[in-house]
């Protein structure tokens, strides 16, 4: 999402969700402070730099007692933030803190980032690491879905959860101005018919991947 804010991650922990990651828009939102304060189940980007606050990743129990991590990252190519730190230096940290098998049970990484290569480059470095490594920031679901040689499940993007007969979630109408003249245009959503986008991956006794699947669901993807 957009950033956000306390009463949105709210709604999104009401409907299920376990966990929230952000990205390079989790500064964008009034009371974004609240949010990152208030909520440990909210994560943003562990690359932030020193001094950002929040989490950058966290550890959840199942109802089932299985101990899941989960680690935000951004990326850094043709992505904003000066103060970024490197997400293969910080993930080096990171590998020492989780071992699966050790002192967790499963492994999730969002690799929130703009170019696919480095998405899977962070796939490749956290292979048999992890139990999945997904991006999110381009909106758009990939058809890349795979396990890696030594079991970390992997895809490029795992999509947007909104309606995509849009420009990126937002409406044709409000963006195609911006196309045609220079100057501030103002986005609003797109409210036609939604499509659940993402990604299931199982699991064996190692934390590794046995499976992988992306998830599609609803228009305008599948009619």
């Amino acid at each position: 999402m957009r950033g956000g804010t306390a009463d949105i991650a709210q709604e999104i922990f009401s409907a299920g969700a376990d966990i929230i990651t952000l990205g390079d828009h989790t500064f964008d939102q009034k009371g974004v402070e609240e949010l990152l304060a208030g909520h440990p189940r909210v994560v943003r980007p562990a690359n932030f730099g020193q001094g950002t606050m929040g989490r950058g990743h966290t550890v959840f129990t199942t109802s089932e007692g299985q101990r899941v991590a989960v680690i935000n990252l951004q990326g850094r190519v043709f992505m904003r933030g000066n103060a970024l730190d490197c997400p293969f230096l910080t993930s080096k940290v990171l590998m020492e803190q989780y071992v699966l098998g050790e002192n967790c049970d499963a492994i999730l990484i969002d690799m929130h980032a703009e170019a696919t290569s480095e998405k899977a480059a962070m796939a490749h470095y956290w292979d048999g690491k992890a139990s999945l490594v997904v991006g999110t920031h381009t909106h758009i679901p990939t058809a890349d879905t795979r396990i890696q040689p030594k079991g970390t499940a992997f895809q490029s993007d795992a999509g947007m959860c909104g309606d995509y007969n849009s420009s990126l979630g937002m409406s044709f109408a409000s963006v195609m101005p911006g196309y045609f003249s220079i100057g501030r245009h103002k986005f609003s959503p797109a409210d036609g018919a939604a499509t659940l986008c993402g990604v299931l991956v199982q699991t064996g006794g190692n934390g590794l991947a046995t499976r992988v699947q992306r998830i599609m669901v609803g228009e305008p993807i599948f009619a």
